[in-house]
């Protein structure tokens, strides 16, 4: 209060008058008087003490982990915290960290816009969607060398021609296509990994004209576990790829190999013609697609699941050719039923990290690097019975346990959060293009 207002209260003026004079009310008149209003208590909740050591702990043990999986594992050890809470508390430790907006409901012009689009691509083939996915596998305008590091266990393409070229057909040849498919490494383990439908996948062409058969399949150069997984050399932080494949074309078809344990069905009939265009194509399709990509990685397995990342295998090569047959005009069979293999993983939605020379050079990130190099350890040839057993339990320890997978993609590295059931062998049905 004035000195007038005092002063008015020391010659016994009431309070009403007083609180009209200052234009106060009466009840902040009296505080002030009986000198509560400074001693006035703050309002709001209180504030629990709480122990936020087993937070950090949380935190430093992946860094990225979801928010809404930090706040469940905090309270799940009898925590009692809200989501604000523990959002606050890993903010005051000096980590970033969000909490993600619930998605607004579509208006009518954005339903609408969605309709449209999705009525347009109503009738896209395989090769139109591959393309429309995040992230497919990059394109290039030649094939490099394939470094003297990387050695086959079995010759690539042994029987193909040395140059790569494909015979050309007479124009008024009638050529019979047929789809081939037989378990992988059928060879050496016959129908094994048939039974877990482990398929390779490839294509057989056959000249009316000169009797003659031909096969042409897209594979890895150096095998499976190559192009999935890196060598780590001794002294080079730097993980190593030999992770190119390629079209081999070569004269015959191997009718038990394809018969015994698995498909050999005709398909569709082409003209010499149209055989030639497709020769061309296969080897321009050889020499800008470069490098095997074992893994699919979506965010589920259901229908409209998000599509993170695409593969670049032997199947997709036979889809390719599928559907570029049938834009140059061929009319494939009806009720014909095509499965193909298919690996996933399935994660949340992949953060990137950067590619080698952000990482493992001379400026790179040395502890994500060492992790990195960590997490491919265990998948490294040539392990003995016990380390291979060791290496088991780690792999189950990084990839389900921490959820956590490095994936190599276009030369560039990303984290993926991994989510039951975190890897998966699917043998889906593809149909054949429809005209």
């Amino acid at each position: 209060m004035s000195r007038r207002q005092q002063s008015l209260y020391k010659e016994g003026k009431p309070q009403k008058l007083i609180a009209k004079e200052a234009g106060y009310s009466q009840s902040a008149v009296t505080k002030h008087i009986n000198g509560q209003l400074s001693k006035r208590k703050k309002c709001g909740r209180k504030r629990c003490k709480r122990d936020n050591c087993s937070l950090e702990r949380i935190v430093k043990k992946r860094y990225f982990k979801h928010f809404e999986e930090i706040h469940k594992e905090w309270t799940a050890a009898e925590v009692i915290a809200s989501r604000a809470t523990t959002h606050r508390g890993i903010q005051d430790m000096g980590y970033k960290c969000r909490i993600p907006c619930v998605k607004p409901l579509m208006t009518n012009r954005q339903g609408w816009k969605r309709f449209t689009w999705v009525k347009e691509k109503k009738n896209w083939t395989v090769a139109q969607w591959s393309k429309s996915v995040a992230f497919v596998s990059r394109r290039f305008d030649h094939r490099p060398k394939s470094d003297p590091y990387c050695q086959a266990q079995y010759t690539f393409c042994p029987t193909g021609y040395s140059n790569g070229s494909i015979p050309l057909m007479k124009n008024e040849d009638v050529i019979e296509v047929f789809r081939l498919q037989a378990p992988v490494w059928e060879f050496k383990y016959g129908d094994l990994l048939g039974h877990f439908k482990i398929m390779h996948d490839a294509i057989g062409f056959r000249s009316t004209l000169t009797g003659r058969n031909y096969t042409a399949e897209w594979y890895e150069l150096f095998q499976l576990g190559n192009c999935t997984f890196p060598h780590l050399r001794p002294g080079i932080s730097e993980p190593f790829w030999c992770n190119q494949g390629a079209a081999c074309f070569f004269e015959g078809i191997d009718d038990q190999h394809w018969k015994n344990n698995g498909t050999l069905v005709p398909v569709t009939t082409i003209s010499g013609s149209i055989f030639n265009q497709l020769a061309k194509w296969i080897r321009e399709d050889n020499n800008t697609g470069i490098y095997y990509e074992t893994w699919t990685v979506q965010r589920s397995l259901g229908p409209n699941s998000s599509v993170w990342f695409d593969s670049y295998d032997c199947s997709k090569f036979v889809l390719r050719t599928y559907d570029k047959l049938s834009q140059l005009g061929a009319t494939f069979k009806r009720n014909l039923q095509t499965n193909y293999t298919r690996l996933f993983l399935l994660s949340g939605e992949p953060v990137y990290l950067g590619n080698e020379s952000s990482i493992f050079g001379p400026q790179g990130n040395k502890s994500l690097a060492s992790e990195i190099q960590t997490f491919y350890y265990p998948y490294r040839p040539h392990q003995s019975f016990k380390e291979l057993l060791l290496s088991i339990l780690d792999i189950y320890g990084k990839v389900v346990l921490d959820k956590t997978f490095y994936l190599y993609y276009n030369f560039e590295y990303w984290y993926l959060p991994m989510k039951p059931p975190y890897v998966k062998i699917t043998y889906e049905e593809i149909p054949l293009p429809s005209r």
